[in-house]
């Protein structure tokens, strides 16, 4: 029989990955939607490259929340088909999957899902194309193999069969006597047939207490609601600790104690126990630190987004620039990153990286006696007799924050450590700093999450997996709860990956055409985006007449969500670091996380 691979099932760039799937010998592949909008290649050419490489196209995938949905959203799913078919006839592909809707706007109506699968089907035919409708294990409404099969046996259109899924069927403990279904669906409707095996049951809770267990506030479990319920017994033993967990285990045991013993004070907090000092609860971003060798590059890619440089310090090698009222200060020196586990010391890299933030505090004697009683490293500063006495502390990956009292009255200024330079005001581009991305050390990110949100007082957001071109990226963003302040943490999916992804500054601007035609004017370099991803926001959303070509010439990105839309783009990056133009208009609160596949291929291939 013939063999195939999902190119999602290999790393690195599309090309890289038909190659790898030929030199095994497969005999075809299925392409993942998310590598062709991340290639530089046109449709044609990927088709070209597979045919040189002996490889059949068997399958695109995946078509996403297209059945049992309102009159006007499955217009709007017909409309995406129709460009995703189109696309399809470029690649000589002729197999589409479908999985099984988990749109919240998905009907539990197997009639109208037959029935929108059926026209799905219709418009499929007209370009030559099958559809192999799958059932997610997640699906909303149709999650089993003979359910989907039965909406398909319902639809009864020659062009409309399904695929079956080993981890779909198996996951959900599907047993032998289950699996007997299969052999009553005819073979010539089974359109694609996909194989992955899994531990059982996804973890049993045996490996599950043995290799995963956290800290407290670390993972997803009510341990502060179990904690009180057993101190209404009138307990008064102990509060232990049993935590089997493989990377603690690979860990230096001295800091990994601390952030245990901090988890447990967060507990006793959370659970009425005690008594931390308040929360202090940061307002915005006073400035973010740049640590160079050089600051010729990052000076002139400042210079390009609209800074200028306002001010030195009197007694240090540190510039500080401004627009609007995002501050950037430019420390010259040996680069290092931050070194975590420890409150003091750095790791020597090359270039230019982000190793400071200055939280603006309401109070940053107070928040700093929170981040003391938390365990918090405080750093010592070395500082001339008439520098300003700021309050920092040491974030888990070494992150130097800064609680900061900026033009305060009363309080320490650590403006008042800089003289003010001659420099001509413009019109700034951006106006703040929306957001700081901060990546982690591989195998200390919950830690980081905790101690964002103990400390500071910050909120966490829901985790989220981003595909990277070589690997698996988990981003969790802390906040407060009007985004003044914003963090996005990142960690790679191995530890190789620890600093081999760039931190960067995200700049909030009113209008990030005109910021991004600036920036390009002043002699800037944008990342430049794959056309097959402008070809997607073609299909997926309506814009007005000449809005995508102007995003396609700037790079621009694109996302939306029931709140509002995020227009954005990104800078080349210099040393470790680089910067994002941010447009947020009505309520949109996330990142562009879509977005973040084809980002990061494009910066892979700009190294």
């Amino acid at each position: 029989m013939r063999t195939s691979i999902a190119t999602v099932s290999l790393s690195g760039s599309l090309t890289e990955k038909l190659t790898a799937a030929a030199r095994a010998g497969f005999d075809g592949v299925e392409i993942f939607e998310n590598d062709l909008l991340a290639s530089p290649l046109t449709p044609e050419e990927i088709r070209a490259r597979c045919a040189d490489l002996g490889l059949g196209i068997d399958l695109y995938q995946p078509m996403r929340d297209v059945e049992a949905v309102p009159a006007e959203e499955f217009a709007r799913n017909l409309r995406r088909a129709r460009a995703k078919f189109a696309l399809m006839n470029r690649l000589g592909a002729d197999t589409v999957l479908v999985c099984s809707s988990v749109s919240p706007l998905a009907e539990d109506d197997d009639a109208l899902a037959a029935e929108q699968l059926g026209r799905l089907a219709d418009l499929a035919q007209d370009f030559g194309i099958r559809v192999a409708y799958e059932a997610l294990a997640w699906g909303r409404h149709v999650s089993t193999y003979d359910h989907a099969w039965r909406i398909v046996e319902t639809a009864g259109h020659p062009a409309l069969g399904t695929c079956l899924d080993s981890f779909h069927i198996l996951s959900r403990g599907t047993g032998p006597k289950d699996l007997e279904g299969i052999e009553d669906i005819p073979g010539d409707k089974i359109y694609f047939l996909q194989l992955a095996d899994a531990p059982l049951p996804a973890m049993d809770v045996l490996q599950w207490s043995r290799h995963h267990r956290c800290f407290p506030g670390q993972g997803g479990f009510d341990v502060a609601g179990l904690l009180r319920h057993v101190l209404r017994t009138g307990y008064d033993g102990p509060l232990s600790l049993e935590v089997f967990n493989d990377v603690f285990r690979q860990a230096e045991a001295g800091p990994t104690a601390v952030d245990a013993r901090r988890s447990l004070l967060m507990l006793q907090e959370e659970a009425g126990l005690g008594s931390l000092p308040a929360p202090v609860v940061p307002t915005g971003v006073a400035f973010a630190e740049l640590v160079t060798p050089d600051a010729e590059p990052v000076s002139a890619l400042l210079d390009s987004l609209g800074f200028a440089r306002t001010a030195r310090h009197r007694g240090k090698p540190v510039e500080l620039w401004e627009q609007g009222e995002a501050r950037v200060l430019v420390n010259t020196g040996p680069a290092a990153l931050p070194h975590p586990r420890r409150s003091t010391g750095r790791t020597p890299v090359d270039g230019t990286c982000l190793a400071a933030v200055g939280l603006e505090s309401p109070d940053p004697a107070a928040a700093a006696r929170r981040a003391e009683a938390l365990l918090a490293p405080v750093l010592p500063r070395r500082r001339a007799a008439e520098d300003a006495p700021l309050d920092a502390v040491a974030a888990p990956d070494g992150t130097e924050l800064f609680l900061c009292a900026t033009n305060r009255p009363g309080l320490p200024n650590w403006r008042a450590d800089f003289e003010d330079v001659a420099h001509t005001p413009a019109a700034p581009a951006a106006a703040r700093i929306d957001h700081l991305s901060l990546t982690q050390p591989w195998h200390h990110f919950d830690e980081a999450v905790l101690f964002h949100r103990g400390v500071l007082g910050l909120d966490a957001r829901e985790s989220v997996d981003v595909a990277d071109p070589y690997g698996l990226l988990r981003s969790r963003a802390v906040t407060t709860a009007d985004g003044g302040v914003r963090i996005p943490l990142t960690v790679g999916a191995a530890p190789a990956d620890d600093t081999a992804h760039a931190r960067h500054i995200a700049l909030a601007t009113d209008d990030v055409v005109a910021a991004a035609r600036r920036f390009a004017e002043a002699g800037g370099r944008l990342l430049r985006i794959p056309a097959n991803y402008y070809d997607d926001l073609a299909a997926r959303f309506e814009f007005a007449d000449g809005e995508l070509e102007t995003y396609r010439e700037l790079g621009i990105l694109y996302d939306r969500d029931a709140h509002g839309e995020f227009r954005h783009c990104y800078t080349r990056t210099v040393g470790r670091v680089f910067f994002e133009l941010v447009q947020r208009d009505g309520g949109y609160q996330g990142y562009g996380a879509a977005n973040a596949p084809v980002r990061l291929a494009a910066q892979h291939a700009a190294r």
